[in-house]
């Protein structure tokens, strides 16, 4: 894109207006329906891990003053949900239709396996639920099921939160604004990653009952979804993480956390091409790598390296985030990172010294929900809407097609397709 070029005129002639259309949040969003000084009704999809998160933050917002209520809790394995139910509230479900169809249900949190977010996201936004849901917004496979949420959440008005809960920290908005006002230049290349220590396995994610069976307390047919069928398997269930056909491995259980402020704070949206390298480097009993490295071309002639691997967690010095590389943004004339709790701009020349300035509040799971939460109420625009969940999404998928084929995955935006 040269600097005659508009950014306009450039979505516009490479065919990328129609995706971010499509993508994007509606202009006229729908505020929570019962009014801004009634009880929002909370029910949370999936009480693993993540869902105990959520209902541990929900609980805290709502001894906080927050007016909210956890009025339904759903999981396939009926003992986990009984726990969370019995600790903070709500009424039992198996099945999330069932929980979407309690009127009592104002917004939904969904916290499951990664192959079952996007149906479950797009039956909220049917029933006109507010949804937050964790990443990565939709399984690896999964492309046109991103897209399709895409378009209902659009067409809802309803909100929705992606669970990247980075992108709720100050420093991101404070760089964008800096990038915005052109003081690195044009941009040209960025890296950004994820390092940490973990299997998935015995350690990182444990088994509630090694006996347990399907049946009237597990629901496997659910569980599995659109995945391969295939007989009931305890680690497959409870170890999911580990498994190619629930999870995509680093590439879209990590990289949304690093990639998502990036992808912002550059203001692309889909790439151009993807390749990616990595494999099962440490740890021999999982499916997906243990460490995995991209690298992303934009039409705006902007490249980003995503690297990482969970064999090591050192992410450099002033790791802002928990085993997140702290992203360096590079322009024509300057570069854009953080060090310590400053935002430092470095001259590209090497002639004139670096800038710093504060670089804000950092990220906050909780800050995160109540992003949400307000956001929901007022009607407004969250700080990891749908529109830029898409575009990463569709980055983190092409790498993860192109890293199995040994191939270079292309995105054709004229028919909207990722091509390998």
């Amino acid at each position: 894109m040269n600097g005659n070029t508009t950014r306009r005129e450039f979505l516009k002639e490479s065919g990328l207006a129609a995706a971010a259309v499509a993508a994007g949040a509606a202009s006229t969003r729908r505020a929570f329906s019962q009014g801004a000084n009634e009880r929002m009704g909370v029910g949370v999809i999936g009480c693993g891990g993540r869902g105990a998160e959520h209902l541990k933050r929900l609980a805290e917002l709502k001894n906080e003053g927050e007016n909210i209520e956890i009025v339904a809790v759903c999981d396939t394995y009926r003992p986990r949900a009984v726990q969370k139910s019995e600790k903070y509230g709500g009424k039992v479900y198996m099945d999330h239709r069932e929980l979407l169809a309690d009127p009592n249900v104002d917004v939904v949190t969904i916290a499951t396996p990664d192959h079952i977010h996007g149906y479950q996201a797009i039956d909220a936004v049917q029933a006109k639920k507010h949804v937050y849901c964790e990443k990565p917004v939709t399984h690896w496979r999964q492309f046109e099921l991103t897209k399709q949420l895409a378009e209902e959440v659009n067409k809802s008005g309803c909100t929705f939160q992606l669970g990247s809960q980075g992108m709720s920290d100050q420093a991101w908005q404070n760089m964008r604004k800096m990038i915005e006002e052109g003081k690195i230049g044009q941009p040209i290349h960025a890296e950004c990653g994820y390092f940490r220590v973990g299997d998935w396995g015995e350690r990182g994610m444990p088994i509630d009952d090694p006996n347990i069976k399907p049946g009237p307390d597990l629901n496997w047919e659910a569980f599995l979804g659109d995945s391969p069928k295939r007989d009931f398997d305890v680690s497959r269930y409870f170890r999911w993480r580990m498994y190619e056909d629930y999870s995509g491995g680093p590439g879209t259980d990590l990289f949304p956390h690093s990639l998502t402020p990036v992808v912002y704070m550059l203001g692309v949206t889909m790439p151009s091409s993807a390749v990616a390298t990595g494999g099962k480097f440490r740890y021999q009993e999982r499916e997906v790598p243990d460490t995995f490295n991209m690298l992303i071309d934009y039409p705006e002639n902007i490249t980003i390296a995503v690297l990482g691997t969970q064999g090591n967690d050192y992410s450099g010095t002033g790791a802002r985030g928990a085993g997140g590389k702290i992203p360096v943004i590079r322009g024509w004339e300057a570069t854009l990172t953080i060090i310590g709790e400053e935002i430092v701009l470095t001259p590209a020349d090497g002639k004139k010294e670096s800038v710093r300035f504060p670089a804000g509040e950092q990220e906050r799971v909780k800050g995160h929900i109540l992003d949400f939460l307000r956001c929901c109420k007022a009607g407004t625009q969250p700080r990891s809407p749908m529109d830029l969940a898409f575009y990463v999404q569709t980055a983190l998928q092409m790498g993860i097609l192109a890293h199995r084929a040994g191939r270079t995955a292309k995105y054709e935006p004229g028919e909207g397709k990722i091509l390998v």
